[in-house]
């Protein structure tokens, strides 16, 4: 099957770091699948420089087409000269892009989407242009059941064309353990590049002073000076790369991050495939895949709550433990990247 993805949350060149892995991931889950995907990267140029994102200059990079625009797609855009079988568009000059062009497509669905429906800032413009977008998509791909639950609040009209498209892990890191095995040293750790809405205060916060608790911080950012300031005993490692931070994980008993404004939330993922006690953001990008007690738990961005769940693990029977434990082993072995990539189309074949 030959498939066009347009986003312009895709990495252009193989060493770039800035830009999120995600839907490079969906696309190359695709190909090992035997798919022809092609990527169109429509980038905005104020953007670009506003955002601090990597710019290029226009041109193909690698099967990347990387188009620059001052204005948002005014006008028209001439047709791919190939004939695709599905057009896939995430983000919102994605969707816009796609719905440019008079093709079927389906439209992925992100936190950036979201803002645009409901903020007033977006309100004589861009938010009409993704409203219609959004109507001619013959499917909406939601990237969390967080994201499906808030789009349908705004407009219920898109349930029978809405499903969730998470993303998944490489199989080969998941592990199966059960942490705890020593309960006067937890390790507890976090991570997470240092802006506010990862609230890693927090987390700081709810561990100072907490007996048998050893937090430690992966990440950096321009708030780390005043975050170990909070508590000189916290360890900060900087940024590591992905295999190291991985590592960490498998040593650690407990993971915890409360963002906020989260798409979805990678981290959480690598954190179940690597044993880890798993906590995220109630009414957030992992919520709905980690179920409060069961396999992980859910927690509110606030240092009383984090402190509160950090000691009910500690005090957990081990009877218990196994049974989270397993059930978040369970759960992730749902959540590979070959599952993810193959369960992304079959809905598109059900709703199409």
């Amino acid at each position: 099957m030959k498939i066009l993805f347009i986003t312009d949350l895709f990495p252009v060149k193989e060493n770039e770091t800035a830009t999120p892995r995600t839907l490079y991931d969906f696309v190359e889950g695709w190909k090992v699948l035997g798919h022809q995907v092609d990527v169109i990267k429509p980038n905005f140029i104020f953007n670009s420089f506003l955002r601090g994102k990597p710019f290029y200059k226009q041109g193909n990079y690698n099967g990347v087409l990387n188009l620059n625009f001052w204005l948002p797609f005014l006008g028209k855009i001439k047709l791919p000269k190939e004939n695709y079988d599905i057009v896939i568009a995430h983000m919102p000059s994605g969707i816009l892009y796609a719905d440019k062009l008079g093709l079927p497509f389906v439209a992925g669905v992100h936190n950036s989407d979201l803002e645009i429906l409901s903020s007033p800032l977006y309100k004589f413009h861009f938010k009409k242009r993704l409203e219609t977008a959004l109507k001619n998509a013959k499917a909406i791909a939601c990237r969390s059941f967080v994201i499906q639950k808030k789009l349908l609040a705004l407009y219920p009209e898109f349930k029978n064309k809405t499903f969730i498209a998470p993303s998944g892990v490489d199989e080969k890191i998941i592990i199966e353990r059960t942490p705890l095995q020593n309960r006067d040293n937890i390790k507890v750790l976090t991570c997470a590049n240092f802006k506010k809405r990862k609230n890693i205060d927090k987390v700081i916060e709810a561990l100072k002073g907490l007996k048998s608790f050893e937090l430690t911080v992966i990440g950096d950012g321009r708030l780390r000076s005043g975050l170990e300031k909070i508590d000189p005993s916290v360890k900060f490692t900087g940024r590591i790369p992905n295999d190291e931070v991985l590592s960490k994980m498998r040593e650690s008993d407990i993971f915890i991050l409360p963002s906020v404004g989260e798409t979805f939330g990678m981290v959480y993922l690598e954190a179940m495939a690597s044993g880890c006690i798993t906590i995220g953001t109630k009414d957030d990008g992992i919520d709905g895949i980690i179920q409060n007690g069961e396999n992980g738990f859910l927690t509110l961005p606030i240092a009383t709550e984090i402190r509160k769940i950090l000691l009910n693990i500690k005090n957990m029977d081990d009877d218990r433990l196994k049974v989270l434990s397993y059930n978040s082993f369970s759960t992730i072995k749902q959540f590979t990247k070959k599952k993810v990539c193959a369960e992304y189309l079959q809905q598109i074949f059900k709703i199409m």
